[in-house]
């Protein structure tokens, strides 16, 4: 597929700081939102009167990995969490570019098992 390409390049953001990360976490968080639905948990900061504020972490679910990424003032925390029978049984610290790759290769691989994930990656890579 061409387009994982194209994701990858999308979320380029990430690797930056400041506004221009929050910005991109901002897309980044929507288009997961969009493509995956209820694999994808987005919790947002809340200003005042209740309105919702910046994303504070996307957590993804694909197959027996849970992917987290939380914004910081510094940069962004990314995770990976592997579980077995709802047991996490290990949790990895990585960097932004390995959990873009990560994530990408785990919603290949989904995709290659499943016509609802195959259909939610496309939607992701539009």
């Amino acid at each position: 597929m061409g387009g994982i390409d194209d994701f990858d390049l999308s979320a380029a953001g990430l690797r930056a700081d400041g506004a221009d990360l929050a910005s991109a976490v901002e897309v980044l968080a929507a288009k997961l939102e969009d493509a995956l639905g209820r694999h994808t948990d987005v919790k947002r900061k809340r200003k005042l009167l209740g309105k919702p504020g910046p994303v504070s972490e996307i957590s993804v679910r694909i197959g027996e990995c849970r992917y987290s990424l939380c914004p910081t003032s510094s940069g962004a925390n990314a995770s990976r969490l592997r579980e077995v029978g709802g047991i996490a049984i290990k949790r990895e610290a990585l960097s932004i570019d390995d959990w873009l790759a990560g994530l990408t290769r785990d919603l290949e691989a989904e995709a290659e098992r499943s016509a609802e994930a195959r259909a939610s990656l496309e939607r992701l890579l539009d």
